[in-house]
């Protein structure tokens, strides 16, 4: 389960960091692995306006959004953002991050493209003002529930709070420790009893990607669904994307990564293999499955559709057994 941070404050030590850092300590401290971007310290280049994204989902701005913060926003359980008010909304910094998310909009209702996560991501808000007006939150809250609409992130609530301005306010606040505490053990409570499930596949570019993406989408309730490969590939098999976009699922922006790496954070429970039995490492107590599948990297376009549908079967019938 991995919780993304996204710290929109230009003060190194100020009351927004203080409230978002004391979050993300709670959410480790839940069992969750954690990763918080500071966006003031990132490239980001503002939305242009170049309609590429609305009529090819893509954004062709270079910077770290597009390299970094995307594959974040789409490997992330939970997306916490976080910051002062200004003229009754984020800052500029946030606000050019979350512009530059209408890539994820435009894929969702131009392309009708499913995000495989969309079942359980979840979106949390953050914010201090410094002063105390009736509707001072109210521009964040309705730019903030657009933005996770776009990422697919139910709005799961908000922590709120007026009158901060100087240093070491927030850290003075009589129970905002209490309540992060117990907004944290709501917000991740569905998550963690559910099992984890590794697809491991030789390159993680094509076949373990097609399963984790089923699984997560049939049933991201009950499985922490993770994918990695032996030697994992610089980029997904275009073909398994396409073919999967026939299927109205998504799986631009996903990340590509070792079988250690996948582990390095949470045991699984289950573990499928898809060509690369004897180069998986051994975890004890974990169930092992074994799927022989044709590869079809570099085969025809019917193959790969052969090898997606042979794979959902294989996953339906999974959800199946564990359940």
């Amino acid at each position: 389960m991995i919780v993304l941070g996204l710290q929109g404050s230009p003060r190194k030590k100020g009351n927004t960091n203080y409230l978002i850092s004391a979050f993300m300590d709670a959410a480790r401290k839940a069992g969750a692995r954690t990763v918080m971007i500071d966006v003031t310290k990132k490239n980001v280049i503002p939305c242009k306006e170049y309609t590429v994204c609305e009529k090819k989902g893509f954004c062709p701005i270079d910077d770290d959004v597009r390299d970094e913060i995307y594959p974040l926003l789409r490997q992330a359980d939970v997306v916490v953002i976080a910051s002062p008010i200004f003229f009754y909304n984020m800052s500029a910094q946030l606000k050019a991050v979350v512009d530059r998310c209408q890539t994820f909009w435009a894929r969702k209702y131009k392309l009708k493209l499913k995000d495989p996560a969309v079942k359980m991501r979840r979106g949390f808000m953050l914010s201090v003002g410094a002063t105390k007006g009736k509707n001072l939150f109210e521009g964040l809250q309705l730019t903030t529930q657009y933005f996770f609409d776009a990422i697919d992130a139910k709005f799961e609530g908000s922590l709120t709070y007026r009158g901060i301005e100087g240093p070491g306010d927030m850290a003075a606040h009589p129970t905002v420790l209490e309540e992060i505490d117990e907004a944290v053990s709501n917000l991740l409570a569905p998550f963690l009893g559910r099992k984890k499930v590794l697809f491991a596949g030789r390159n993680n570019t094509c076949r373990s990607q097609i399963a984790s993406a089923f699984t997560q989408l049939l049933a991201g309730d009950k499985f922490e669904v993770v994918h990695g490969g032996v030697d994992p590939g610089d980029q997904l098999n275009p073909d398994m994307v396409r073919v999967m976009q026939e299927k109205g699922i998504d799986m631009e922006y996903r990340n590509l990564q070792s079988i250690a790496g996948a582990i390095s954070h949470a045991k699984p429970d289950v573990i499928v293999t898809i060509g690369c039995k004897e180069q998986c490492p051994h975890v004890p107590d974990a169930h092992l499955v074994e799927w022989e599948l044709d590869d079809p990297t570099e085969k025809s376009l019917d193959v790969m559709r052969t090898v997606r549908d042979d794979i959902e079967k294989r996953v339906t019938e999974l959800i199946g057994n564990i359940t």
